[in-house]
């Protein structure tokens, strides 16, 4: 049988080690050899001895889901084998965590983690329950995140003198030590007659960056 379907580049290859790499753009190869945790619902295709747990909501109390339903539900994969992670066909990207680094990352865009890495469910400090409720998960530690993006992410500095303005349902994740609050662009009056649409904006100010999807659509798989 004859295809370019069967071009090399989309053929399942035998892993050279443990852990995670892209199989392409738009998935994650996990290569399992005790345990490693995903988003649930994440997984496409797997192959071995893989045992797949629901992560209960509580445990430790990293794992509650925030009241407005936004959080991050995981299952974790244990066992001797390969998994295969994917989400809307959205983009996918490999964050390698080195010692003190720490990166705040939307629920929505977490697609799967190491076990070495540390993660707990955190309120944006200065979010208050206006724009989207904003509860984050802050990573630490040392080991690879894989996240997942709506089309190609937008990296913007930020710094003390120049804070950056992101949309709420639009940001991925920023760095961890930087400083968040809300800001209004419009005033009460203006967003009676109809304003922009754009009425609240995280603030985010310091030495840092954030990322940004270019897509504003929300979803719920948070709660699936």
């Amino acid at each position: 049988m004859k295809s370019d379907l069967f071009a090399s580049e989309n053929l399942a290859q035998a892993a050279a080690a443990p852990g995670m790499t892209l199989q392409n753009a738009k998935s994650v190869k996990y290569t399992v050899n005790g345990e490693m945790l995903a988003r649930q619902g994440s997984m496409v295709a797997f192959r071995g001895n893989l045992q797949f747990e629901r992560k209960g909501q509580g445990i430790g109390g990293m794992l509650k889901r925030a009241v407005t339903g936004e959080g991050l539900a995981l299952m974790s994969v244990r066992g001797q084998g390969e998994a295969w992670f994917a989400h809307q066909a959205g983009q996918c990207f490999i964050i390698d965590f080195e010692p003190g680094d720490s990166l705040t990352v939307n629920g929505r865009n977490v697609l799967c983690f190491d076990p070495t890495l540390s993660y707990e469910i955190k309120m944006v400090k200065g979010a208050g329950m206006t724009g989207g409720g904003l509860f984050n998960s802050l990573f630490t530690g040392t080991g690879k995140l894989a996240v997942v993006c709506d089309g190609h992410p937008i990296i913007i500095p930020v710094t003390a003198q120049n804070p950056v303005y992101v949309d709420t349902d639009a940001v991925v994740g920023w760095s961890a030590h930087l400083e968040t609050g809300l800001h209004r662009s419009q005033s009460v009056g203006s967003m009676i007659r109809g304003g922009s649409g754009e009425a609240v904006q995280l603030m985010l100010r310091g030495e840092g960056f954030v990322i940004v999807r270019p897509s504003e659509v929300t979803e719920t798989a948070a709660a699936h």
